[in-house]
């Protein structure tokens, strides 16, 4: 097991180092910040000396070595926008950001799964019929496009809910069912179609044989080896709801990492788009890293695989 650890933990870090790598290189592509951070009437010379005490002038290799150096110990550097450390600026973002995206996980997993298996335990009923049309709404637009929807219908038509905002709960039911619903409609159907061949297995055969009640069969047996891909599933779609939650922001001004994200790149701070992609990389390699644990606990072949 001990092997197992090390070995994906050595894959994480690989990871992490080359998402650094690909956005140290694509922001330096925007534009130059000095732009934005010197009045229109600076010379250019006021801007090469900018550039020389940023280290914005030292080849690519050599700054992404200094960021290397600074990220080990903690030092993501400064926003040049509002003039504190990056890492910062980035974790007053990311509360709202891990808020919404771990209820609309929440949200997706408590409505996906109980569909998926009551679709596969009761296969071409209504419920089934249901849970297919579910998954097809859900999968067919991009959250964003669901929170337009939800935004006209429950809070301009209806009056129930407020069009955003952050700060009451109320305030999270739209932007969580808006990006929950993607992935709700693919827990869904995962569960049922692993549900489905779980209980077309002989070992389901042969407990109905003998008499075993079918709940037992269901929840005890069928669903506990049905889960195991799901999980990863699950798992995975903690970085997409991560990912989705950018243009959901910005629909409901919620103040997110992703709504920072994209006003970072307007304003040319380099800073804080690798703080924030940075920090996002690590939280999703950790997750799975933690996930794939538990599943070589729960099914020790994963770890001879």
């Amino acid at each position: 097991m001990i092997h197992y650890i090390l070995r994906r933990l050595g894959q994480s870090t690989i990871t992490v180092l080359l998402v650094t790598l690909i956005i140290f290189v694509i922001v330096r592509q925007v534009g130059d910040p000095t732009h934005l951070m010197l009045p229109p009437e600076a010379t250019e010379a006021d801007r090469e000396l900018l550039r020389n005490q940023m280290g914005l002038d030292r080849p690519v290799v050599i700054q992404y070595g200094a960021y290397l150096l600074d990220l080990v110990r903690g030092n993501l550097g400064m926003s040049y926008r509002f003039s504190r450390p990056a890492l910062g600026v980035v974790i007053d973002a990311l509360g709202p950001t891990l808020l919404l995206t771990l209820t609309s996980l929440g949200l997706a997993v408590a409505v996906g799964v109980p569909l998926g298996v009551a679709a596969a335990v009761r296969r071409d009923s209504w419920i089934d019929q249901f849970s297919k049309v579910f998954a097809v709404l859900g999968q067919a637009a991009p959250p964003f496009l669901f929170s337009l929807l939800f935004i006209r219908l429950f809070a301009i038509q209806l009056g129930w809910l407020p069009t955003g905002g952050y700060g009451r709960s109320v305030n999270l039911i739209l932007p969580a069912m808006a990006l929950g619903w993607y992935s709700s409609a693919g827990i869904m159907r995962l569960t049922r179609s692993s549900m489905t061949e779980v209980l077309d297995s002989e070992y389901i055969k042969l407990a109905r044989i003998k008499g075993v009640p079918e709940r037992v069969i269901v929840y005890r047996h069928a669903l506990r080896n049905a889960l195991l891909p799901v999980i990863t599933f699950i798992s995975l779609q903690f970085g997409v709801l991560m990912g989705g939650a950018v243009s959901v922001e910005f629909v409901f001004a919620w103040p997110g990492v992703g709504r920072l994200i994209l006003e970072s790149i307007s304003n040319l701070d380099y800073t804080v788009v690798q703080a924030a992609v940075t920090v996002g990389a690590l939280i999703f390699t950790s997750v799975n890293l933690a996930v794939d644990i538990v599943y070589a606990t729960i099914d020790p072949r994963i770890r001879y695989a």
